[in-house]
Formats: C-alpha cells, sequence, structure tokens
C-alpha cells in the first residue's frame, strides 16, 4: 500500500543542527568541483573531445565540473539505444516503474544536501531557494508514481452484454527532455521521470549552464535500477544536437521549459513529419511568463509590498512566474511603492554559499548583460527608485531594481526580462488594473492583494493566467497543491505536478472483445 502523497516539507535553517549540515554538504561538494562527466548512452558511458564547462556564476573563475558534450553521432546512437529499450520498458508493470521513482527519491532525499549544495554552487542559489529546489524535485517523482499507479488500469467505460470493453493508457515511445538550468534540479527531474513513470525512454538534455547536477541525478536513477537505454544523458549544442532530437523520426514526444522563443521554435521543428517518420509528435512547452502583482485599494499594504519582494527577488528574479510587475491601485500606490524600496534597500546580494545572502548572482555573462540593458531602458521608460546596478568582476551580480511610474506598454512591462527588476504601474480602478494584468502575450502567473471578495470572484474567471494566486506571492508553486502551466505564449497549460500530466505522456487505447 502505497501511503498519501505529501509534499516534501522545506528545511529550517534557523535550526543550528540543519545549518552545520548544509555546511557539511557545501564542504564536501566544494572539494568535488572540478570532476568530469561522461555521457550515458545505451548504458555505456562516452568521453569526448569536446566538452561543456559549468561556472559558478558567484565565481567564475572557479569551474564545477565539466561534461562530456554530445555530437550528432551520439545523439543518433542514444536515439537508437532508447528506441530499442522501448519494447521492454513499456511492457513493464506500471507500479514497478513507480516504485523506481520512489527509490530514487529516498536517495536524493539522503542526500538532499549534497544536491542542494551543487545547486548553490552551480546555479547561484541561495539555502533556501537551492533547498526548495531540491524538495520539488523530490515530490515530483513521490507525486508521479502515485498517479502512475492510479492510472495503471485505465479508466471505466461502459460494457454490454455481447460485448467487454478496455480503455487503458500506454506509453508513446522516445521521449526528447529538454530541461533549463533555474530549475536545475526540478524542472531537470519532474520532466525526466514523468515520461519514465509512463513508460517511455528519455533522451535527456540539460541546459548547459547547469548539466553537472543533472549529471549527478542521472547516477541516481541508474542506482535506483532504472534498466540501461531507458534514460540516455546527452548534454550538447541547441543548434547541433537539439535539432537533431526534436527533427529525427524515431522521436515521439518533446518535453521542453525554457524561453519564448526556443520554444516556438521547437513547436514549429516537431510539425514537419521528416521522411521514415509515422507519427505525429506531441509537444509539451513552458516558456515564460510576464507575471503581475496587483495590489487593490483595501489590500493589506504591508502584506502587498513584502509579496512583491518575494516575486521579483526570489532566485534573483529568474524564474517564470516572477513578478516582474506590480499593478497598484493609485490611491495606494505611493505607499506601496515606498514600502517596497525600503525592503528592497535591506536585501543582501551575495555569494549564496553563505547561510545571510538573500539574493546571489544572475547565471551567466549575457544574462547580466541583457538584464542591465534592460534597466537602462527602464530608466528612460520610469523612475529608478532602488538598484540599478551591477558588477560582473567576479561573478555576476545586480542589484534588486525598481523602477516606477512605468506605461503598461512599456518594454520593461512588456518583455520577459528574467532578472531582479520590478516595474510599477499605477491603476485608476480595479478594471484598469485587470486591463494592465492582461496586457501581455504572456498568461503564467498572477497575484491579486485584496480583501475585496467580489473583486477576487472577478479576478477568478478574467485574470488570464494559468495559476492565480490571492493575498500571496506569484511563485513557489508546490507539485500537487499548486499544479503549474499557463496560457497564451507561456507554453501549452501542461500543468505540471497536477492529476492529468501524465496522461500528455501516453496514448488512450480502446479494446473491446465481442462474446
Amino acid at each position: 500500500m502505497v501511503t498519501p502523497y505529501r509534499h516534501e516539507p522545506f528545511t529550517d535553517f534557523t535550526v543550528e543542527e540543519n545549518r552545520a549540515a548544509f555546511q557539511a554538504a557545501l564542504k564536501q561538494v566544494e572539494a568535488e568541483l572540478g570532476q568530469h562527466h561522461d555521457l550515458l548512452v545505451g548504458g555505456e558511458r562516452i568521453k569526448t573531445d569536446e566538452t561543456i564547462v559549468s561556472i559558478n556564476p558567484a565565481n567564475k573563475e572557479q569551474v564545477v565540473g565539466t561534461v562530456s558534450k554530445a555530437n550528432r553521432d551520439i545523439a543518433e546512437k542514444a536515439i537508437n539505444a532508447a528506441d530499442e529499450a522501448f519494447e521492454q520498458w513499456r511492457k513493464w508493470d506500471p507500479e514497478a516503474r513507480a516504485g523506481l521513482l520512489f527509490r530514487a527519491a529516498a536517495i536524493v532525499r539522503r542526500r538532499r544536501h549534497e544536491f542542494a549544495a551543487y545547486l548553490v554552487k552551480e546555479a547561484g542559489k541561495p539555502w533556501k531557494e537551492a533547498d526548495a529546489d531540491v524538495a520539488e524535485g523530490i515530490d515530483f517523482m513521490e507525486y508521479y508514481g502515485r498517479q502512475m499507479i492510479e492510472l495503471k488500469d485505465g479508466k471505466p467505460v461502459n460494457s454490454r452484454p455481447i460485448e467487454h470493453n478496455r480503455y487503458f493508457y500506454q506509453p508513446m515511445g522516445v521521449t526528447v527532455t529538454i530541461s533549463p538550468w533555474n530549475f536545475a534540479f526540478a524542472i531537470m527531474c519532474g520532466t525526466t521521470v514523468a515520461p519514465l513513470v509512463t513508460g517511455n525512454t528519455v533522451l535527456l538534455k540539460p541546459a548547459s549552464a547547469t548539466p553537472v547536477v543533472a549529471a549527478k541525478f542521472v547516477e541516481v536513477l541508474q542506482e535506483a535500477g532504472v534498466p540501461d537505454g531507458v534514460i540516455n544523458y546527452i548534454p550538447g549544442s541547441g543548434s547541433e544536437v537539439g535539432d537533431f532530437l526534436v527533427d529525427h523520426p524515431k522521436t515521439k514526444l518533446i518535453t521542453f521549459t525554457g524561453s519564448r522563443d526556443v520554444g516556438i521554435r521547437i513547436w514549429e521543428r516537431a510539425a514537419k513529419v521528416h521522411p521514415g517518420q509515422t507519427h505525429l509528435k506531441r509537444v509539451i512547452a513552458e516558456m515564460g511568463g510576464k507575471d503581475t502583482v496587483v495590489v487593490d485599494r483595501d489590500a493589506d499594504l504591508d502584506l502587498a509590498a513584502r509579496e512583491i519582494i518575494v516575486s521579483a527577488f526570489g532566485f534573483s528574479g529568474q524564474k517564470c512566474s516572477a513578478g516582474s510587475r506590480a499593478v497598484v491601485h493609485q490611491d495606494v500606490y505611493d505607499d506601496v511603492l515606498e514600502k517596497v524600496v525600503h525592503l528592497t534597500n535591506d536585501l543582501t546580494v551575495g555569494d549564496p554559499a553563505s547561510p545571510d545572502t538573500y539574493m546571489g548572482p544572475v547565471i551567466d555573462q549575457a544574462a547580466f548583460d541583457k538584464i542591465m540593458g534592460y534597466i537602462e531602458i527602464g530608466k528612460t521608460e520610469g523612475k529608478l527608485m532602488a538598484g540599478g546596478t551591477g558588477d560582473d568582476t567576479k561573478g555576476y551580480f545586480i542589484r534588486p531594481t525598481v523602477i516606477a511610474d512605468v506605461d503598461p506598454e512599456a518594454r520593461i512591462m512588456q518583455e520577459e526580462i528574467f532578472g531582479p527588476v520590478v516595474a510599477f504601474g499605477k491603476a485608476r480602478d480595479f478594471d484598469h488594473a485587470l486591463e494592465i494584468a492582461n496586457n501581455t502575450e504572456y498568461g503564467l502567473t498572477g497575484a491579486l492583494i485584496t480583501n475585496n471578495r467580489a473583486h477576487m470572484e472577478r479576478a477568478r474567471h478574467d485574470f488570464h493566467v494559468g495559476n492565480l494566486y490571492f493575498n500571496r506571492n506569484c511563485t513557489g508553486a508546490i507539485v500537487g497543491y499548486q499544479p503549474f502551466g499557463g496560457f497564451k505564449m507561456s507554453g501549452t497549460d501542461s500543468k505540471a505536478g497536477g492529476p492529468d500530466y501524465l496522461l500528455l505522456h501516453m496514448q488512450a487505447k480502446t479494446v473491446s472483445e465481442m462474446f
């Protein structure tokens, strides 16, 4: 009997024992930095001359590790290995596949601080953000394992005295998982184990900025007993390996998390039928957001300020769910802005290995340059109230930035910045606030801070996002509690961590027997 799902609790770092344990994990990981990790194809470890070098974004002189870099020939080999392994894996008892996820979750749980420490070093995550990232990965494994057990016998359909009918689900085949760097463990883990537990085989191409933590997780799956060829680890460039995997006639499903532009490109490429292809490919895509915290006239203003801060500056704003726009009723605008600026100026920015750091670096030089460019644009579109400076001499650090009095059509109100920048806009009334909230091409998350129940009901239907939160920040969806995915150009609204997510990785089949 499988125990009911409960999400993994976060570590309380105010407890000295927990702080000491995490410090020990950081020392362990620091001693391991610089190691090399090979590809995994059909159970075979492959070392290549070309490598991807993973750098600590808080200290760009520090190499986290190197990984071998796949090319098209290796990708072809991996596809064939996954295709061959699928013939046996698809016939495994779903409960046995779920059992592998539960075992992998137990291994990660025992090594939780180690994985979080890798996220501190490789992704620049502060302690709490890194810990939550690993906890979410554990949640995905536990939740999807239980979901597969629920789905293993299909769904009931009607039969007649002259026939018996069954409706059940079967896996699709070779799956390409292209995972992001911002949730380098959680999303990488979730988008890998969902196709695995449903009976598909996986080609994992992690983000080039964070390939080491993915390599460590693949080792966990092997330790848990995932057969050779079922999981294949093939980091490589998007133009060489990514396109090849998406285009290949043997791949059936592509699950992607990343930018709008890359997601659209994958969607277009996957729609084309290539010679030898006998199926239409399925794409699961989560592509970003431009998310809004709306503050109503009768809101708790202290709460509103705190939740704007968390939404905008958690993990340096490098979340697709980040609240990069604050739309505030004109009657309370000045008060909320003043409170947010005061809180922003108190935030600590520095090495995420320090327990007292609130905000670490952004991921790399390209991100630093892009964000600083948007800050310069913002200075021409509004009034700089806090932050606005950056330092890339040692790592990629940017002060949390608040820009006020921004027009709803301004670039920093419309374009995804993916950094610690929040734009403030003023709303005449609640209707105007909703109009502004809905005026981007994205529709991922949103928050409404209000004590007006009628406005909540309006927003429930008219605030056009996939995840809407009342009187809290717009980030931090929990697996099984707040299924996650958005509308419009935010993606396919696939609702990761939800009760119908696994169905996207399978095909329904009806079998009828006449008596």
